[in-house]
């Protein structure tokens, strides 16, 4: 049985790192606004799947190390919190600014969209670092890892695509919003706290 009491920390963490503008949430934005939201989830499948992909191969890694090499664990620990207190503290310090996107994608085929978010998804070094770091802390190795993996992927995927349609939807307003104020630094404050709550937590934990 699935601790309730950790997925209640992880919904919101991990929803508050996926609404923070980033290239697939502008990508998303942009695309949505130049070739509708009904096409640009064609780059949304490919980029939750590639997600998923990088989630499962990260827990399924790192579960390896925790059952075969304990000690060796005890350190990816003392590293990976490290490394989340590092994003939340780059996220604190980030540029309230969006990112450019170049809209000549607009033109894509379906294939290529899928393509697009897939490559993009798996493509990305921080994503696997981040997801290496992550997800550990919320897997129990006394219980079955499959279907903790399986609950915290559907949560992954789930939040990534509800946040994407937000974005795309929200086209021109949204990106005024994020575009007003200190929107975005507040967006990325709140992530990066929640960064540096879990570091310490999987550091200490």
């Amino acid at each position: 049985m699935f601790d309730f009491a950790i997925l209640a920390v992880f919904i919101p963490t991990f929803f508050f790192v996926s609404i923070t503008p980033g290239m697939c949430m502008t990508l998303a934005m942009t695309l949505g606004m130049s070739i509708g939201v009904r096409k640009t989830m064609w780059m949304m499948y490919g980029e939750v799947l590639g997600v998923a992909l990088v989630a499962v191969a990260a827990v399924l890694g790192v579960a390896s190390i925790m059952l075969n090499y304990p000690n060796i664990f005890a350190i990816l620990k003392w590293i990976g919190g490290a490394y989340l207190i590092y994003i939340g503290i780059s996220m604190w310090l980030a540029k309230a600014k969006l990112t450019v996107v170049d809209e000549k994608r607009a033109e894509a085929s379906h294939k290529a969209l899928f393509m697009q978010g897939f490559i993009t998804a798996i493509a990305n070094p921080k994503g696997w670092a981040f997801m290496i770091s992550l997800l550990p802390p919320f897997i129990s190795i006394n219980k079955a890892i499959a279907p903790q993996l399986c609950i915290l992927v559907a949560v992954i995927m789930v939040s990534e695509f509800i946040c994407m349609i937000a974005y795309a939807s929200g086209g021109k307003s949204l990106r005024l919003f994020l575009n007003t104020g200190d929107n975005i630094k507040w967006m990325n404050a709140i992530a990066g706290s929640l960064m540096i709550g879990v570091g310490i937590w999987l550091a200490l934990g």
